[in-house]
């Protein structure tokens, strides 16, 4: 019988990895949040219930975009030796599709729907025909990167 994972190893390493990449993520996202809330005009008009409710649903949404940019980056271009091999196309990958969520997100909740504000303090770049929060998009390069380098280099030290 052909197993189809042929070294127990590297199934550890891949969950270790993940592990690893969930709490930063995770941790990373929540403390964006407490930072840059004071960016949006919630700091300014909404209760404090309200405000905390909406660090930890932003939290949340960062997690499930951040996991599902990372399967959809493993989907496209991973295989079946990640993360030995193909890590940093992942990587690059991955946080390509946060990015370009985050972008579509913005835009959505601020333009759109308008379910979030800018508070003038808010540093903005122009995007096509709208603007887009400078903070959500350093999140997104931010975190992952740190994410993606925490994991890789634990993962390492722990197979080496």
């Amino acid at each position: 019988m052909v197993s189809i994972i042929e070294n127990k190893n590297e199934f550890y390493a891949w969950l270790s990895f993940m592990r690893r990449y969930f709490l930063v993520i995770a941790l990373g996202n929540l403390v964006w949040e407490a930072l840059h809330m004071p960016l949006y005009t919630i700091w300014y008009e909404g209760t404090w219930k309200q405000i905390l409710f909406a660090g930890l649903h932003c939290t949340g949404g960062n997690i499930l975009i951040a996991l599902a940019s990372l399967m959809l980056a493993l989907v496209v271009v991973g295989n079946n030796c990640w993360p030995h091999k193909g890590y940093r196309t992942v990587a690059i990958w991955a946080i390509v599709f946060g990015l370009a969520y985050t972008v579509y997100s913005e835009w959505l909740n601020v333009y759109w729907r308008e379910s979030w504000a800018y508070a003038d303090q808010m540093p903005v770049l122009p995007f096509a025909s709208f603007e887009i929060g400078l903070t959500p998009l350093l999140q997104w390069l931010v975190i992952p990167l740190a994410s993606f380098w925490w994991a890789r280099g634990r993962m390492n030290k722990d197979h080496a």
